[in-house]
């Protein structure tokens, strides 16, 4: 035994071995440091053994010699096992240490006295009392850092956790699995409900898997085709090359991997369609390819079965390999620019993704600063957010100040100045100041998440015109399979000789061209292209519904705070007595307001300070209620406040003053004079001022025959001023929820498609209500959470693009189903022979599915075209 000071077994030149020597300090199993104090040890030959986890405990009692093996080497950093003649090793300390890789050894010379510790990584201490949860089995918890009991794996806190995945169908978001694997409706493969992490790979499995079918099917269906249309040629090369028997046996050679390996999660869907009583595409695909491939085995290895109706020319059985073959062939390829075509509709959500910062330097209550992971920052944490680096959450400042770039929100390309006391949002990147935030929303609760969330549930949903697409599919392939059946039947009854073959072969061409994948992706391709590219326009649609009814509003209800002005008060004017300079008038005026409460204090403060006024401390204060405040500034005395503190002042307001201050009043404004040194030196106006874009936006909107109501809880007055000067006829002022809701109905009950715009909590109710409720992205969360969609920057105009945009989605669906029908429509009855008796034309299987996936393929350039589309 060696000194306990002593993690590993220095002896000889070996380096880090996996012994006795360490046992005190690194998981014989894993090579992990442990705690000498662990929970998971086991005593063995004499000796005390300790475990980073149940799970390295449970594999040393199965088998303690393989880890105790004197031999093993371990990598000292990530303690893999590595071999003793390995490339990377290197001398430290009088003993040589080997590494699994370049890597290892870099970080070993880099910190050697971290890796050669025996004490294990402090916990963070921040993470005791916080809930954790497996990420394998959520029913394993504990109230801070520990192990499953169930397989080992360390406990992660709650808020970083995988959940327990839930996985749904693009095209049937109805369908819900605890686990991976195919639609039972329409077989295609289901998707993880949860956003996936920006650092995980573009491809899918599914995607790998089909890349990998249709590679091979590729390889083996190109010299397929060769063999079995090569005697179309002069002198019948092929048969003359290989014989006739020998160029059936070549093609069932290379037919056989296609049919039975690239082809079989065809054959998987279409069983489970049929269990299932969902008849779907698969079932088609399936039948077709067995059908072709089962009778063209028995022709190859039992042709004595068939009659000799099923003979041609020369007594041999035709068979029909290359179609089974191409037509999987034709189908993967199908299958992968599916696959391709939904992995890029996600490009928006992976950049919004990679927009978050991975880590937050985090603020100790002893002034110590480290950088922690983010899925460790908690509600309440202090950071710090330096020059250059992006915010790390939601939050408040609360020290510094900075300019920061919100146009990952906000789309405006100027940065916005931050203070004390003001929001930031995480992902956003700060200026050149430094600054202390206060975490106030972590994880799934950040803005950015919620983008994230609400464009993954978006692409999940199913428009109302979906369901013409389902209802059809539903009776699309049974009906289908009626006319295979009719076709074989009336080709063996009167067709041509050799008359089977001419049946099975066009009855298998309409099971193939019928194929309903162009039918079933018509709509959710729109769907998720067009609000990826809503989401790049600064416009969330929650779900699929408020796309297609969006362009159908006549009738626009918008609420005034918030949604037609800015939501907070701002200085918008100053008023001076005759012979009274303005800016000393705003300075001493901003300087007493300094020290107010009042809500408007602010508004006057920032207001002055945004005209480059130098403000001072106010000595002797008082605030008179329901009044307004007094104080001495330098050597002037001033008031400030309503017509009520200027009589109790003795201050006289002039009549041409006072007449200013009502037309300010008529407009919705406040208005509060100042006096100086008992004298009146004028009035200053606060409002709520109008957001700059508002009135083009409502322009834009009647010029497309949109009727605007204003819906406000504020008095007729200021909401009348506001409406004057929007140009907004109907107004509805000093109406509570219940009120909004009341009116929405009503406008719903007089048959109009009603649009709902605002952003408080007052309004969710009627945002519910409304056809399609609009909520500002600058507002409540539950304004957010009750609409259909959010204007990201606040901005009405984006309702503009995003009728637009609605407008070219459903153009795209309506394109892309008439793709779909036309396809079928007329591929069907060609399929069937129909133009035989005429033309003498007949559809090979093998064109068939061609024709199928060109359908396809059709679709989904269609639908790509929206993400170029101008709006």
């Amino acid at each position: 035994m060696t000194d306990e000071s002593q993690p590993f077994d220095h002896t000889g030149s070996t380096g880090a071995r996996a012994s006795s020597a360490d046992k005190r300090g690194t998981d014989p199993v894993c090579g992990m440091k442990v705690a000498a104090d662990g929970p998971h040890h086991v005593a063995h030959e004499g000796e005390e053994y300790r475990f980073c986890s149940a799970g390295c405990r449970k594999k040393f009692i199965a088998e303690p010699a393989r880890y105790l093996a004197p031999t093993e080497l371990k990598d000292p950093v990530c303690g893999m096992t590595v071999e003793p003649d390995g490339p990377h090793h290197v001398a430290h300390d009088g003993h040589d240490f080997h590494f699994c890789s370049a890597g290892c050894r870099t970080k070993f010379i880099a910190e050697p006295e971290r890796y050669l510790s025996a004490e294990p990584e402090p916990a963070d201490p921040a993470l005791e009392g916080v809930p954790h949860v497996c990420p394998m089995h959520p029913d394993e918890r504990s109230d801070g850092p520990a192990d499953c009991g169930k397989c080992g794996m360390a406990l992660e806190p709650e808020g970083a956790a995988v959940s327990q995945t839930k996985w749904t169908c693009p095209m049937h978001p109805e369908v819900v699995e605890d686990e991976p694997g195919d639609c039972p409706i329409c077989g295609m493969a289901l998707e993880a409900m949860t956003v996936l992490s920006a650092d995980e790979p573009e491809e899918d499995p599914e995607l790998r898997s089909m890349t990998r079918r249709f590679v091979v099917a590729t390889i083996l269906a190109v010299p397929l085709l060769v063999v079995s249309m090569g005697d179309m040629l002069p002198g019948a090369p092929i048969s003359a090359l290989l014989g006739a028997r020998g160029r059936v046996l070549t093609e069932f050679l290379l037919a056989t991997p296609i049919v039975v390996w690239a082809a079989w999660p065809f054959y998987v869907r279409a069983v489970k369609s049929v269990i299932n009583r969902h008849l779907n595409m698969f079932t088609l695909i399936g039948l077709g390819v067995s059908v072709a491939y089962g009778y063209s085995l028995v022709a190859t290895f039992a042709p004595q079965l068939f009659p000799e109706s099923f003979r041609g020319h020369g007594g041999q059985v035709a068979v029909y390999f290359e179609a089974a073959g191409v037509i999987v062939a034709l189908i993967l390829l199908g299958q992968v620019l599916e696959l391709r075509a939904r992995a890029k509709t996600s490009g928006a959500i992976r950049a919004l993704l990679e927009l978050a910062p991975k880590t937050a330097r985090r603020i100790a209550d002893d002034g110590s600063e480290t950088d922690v992971p983010l899925e460790h920052v908690r509600v309440g944490d202090r950071l710090r957010v330096r020059p250059g680096e992006k915010v790390p959450v939601d939050g408040t400042v609360l020290e510094g100040s900075s300019s920061v770039d919100e146009a990952m929100v906000t789309g405006e390309p100027l940065p916005v100045q931050k203070g004390t006391g003001d929001r930031v949002i995480g992902a956003t990147v700060n200026g050149t100041g430094s600054l202390v935030v206060e975490a106030g929303a972590i994880g799934g609760d950040t803005l950015l998440a919620r983008i994230v969330t609400m464009v993954a549930d978006a692409q999940r949903t199913r428009a109302p015109i979906q369901k013409l697409a389902d209802t059809v599919s539903g009776w699309f392939v049974p009906i289908v399979i009626v006319i295979s059946a009719i076709t074989f039947g009336v080709w063996a009854l009167f067709g041509p000789e050799p008359a089977m073959t001419h049946a099975l072969v066009n009855a298998v061409a309409v099971l193939i061209i019928a194929c309903p994948c162009a039918l079933g992706l018509a709509t959710p391709m729109s769907i998720m292209v067009a609000t990826g590219k809503a989401a790049n326009l600064g416009v969330l649609f929650r779900d699929a519904e408020a796309i297609e009814v969006l362009r159908d509003v006549d009738t626009l209800v918008v609420d005034k705070t918030g949604t037609l002005t800015e939501g907070r008060p701002a200085l918008v004017g100053v008023h001076p007595a005759e012979g009274v300079d303005e800016a000393r008038l705003i300075r001493l005026a901003a300087s007493l307001e300094r020290g107010s409460e009042h809500p408007l204090a602010e508004a006057i403060v920032k207001g002055a300070e945004e005209r480059g006024a130098e403000l001072v401390d106010a000595t002797e204060f008082e605030s008179v209620t329901g009044k307004g405040v007094l104080g001495q500034i330098e050597d002037a005395a001033v008031a400030l406040g309503n017509a009520a503190l200027m009589e109790d002042r003795g201050v006289a307001i002039p009549k041409a003053m006072e007449t200013d201050a009502d037309a300010e009043r008529a407009r919705g404004r406040g208005v509060m004079w100042v006096a100086i040194d008992g004298a009146l030196a004028g009035f200053v106006v606060v409002a709520d001022p109008i957001k700059q874009t508002t009135a083009g936006a409502l322009d834009a909107l009647r010029a497309e025959g949109l009727h605007i109501v204003m819906l406000t809880g504020d008095a007729e007055a200021t909401a009348r001023a506001v409406a004057d000067e929007l140009g907004i006829e109907e107004v509805v002022a000093g109406v509570l929820p219940e009120g909004k809701v009341e009116l929405v109905k009503r406008l719903k009950s007089e048959g109009r498609v009603v649009a709902m715009a605002g952003d408080g909590i007052n309004d969710a109710p009627a945002l519910a209500l409304a056809h399609v409720g609009i909520a500002m992205g600058t507002g409540t969360d539950i304004a957010m959470e009750s609409a259909g969609v959010t204007l990201v920057k606040g901005d009405l105009a984006g309702i503009v693009r995003a009728r637009k945009l609605s407008r070219k989605t459903m153009a795209n669906i309506r394109q892309n189903l008439f793709f779909a029908f036309a396809y079928n429509g007329v591929g069907v009855p060609i399929a069937a022979g129909v133009l035989y008796p005429v033309f003498g034309l007949l559809l090979s299987p093998m064109l068939a599915a061609a024709a199928m996936s060109f359908s396809s393929v059709s679709v989904i350039a269609n639908a790509l075209r929206l993400r170029a589309a101008k709006i």
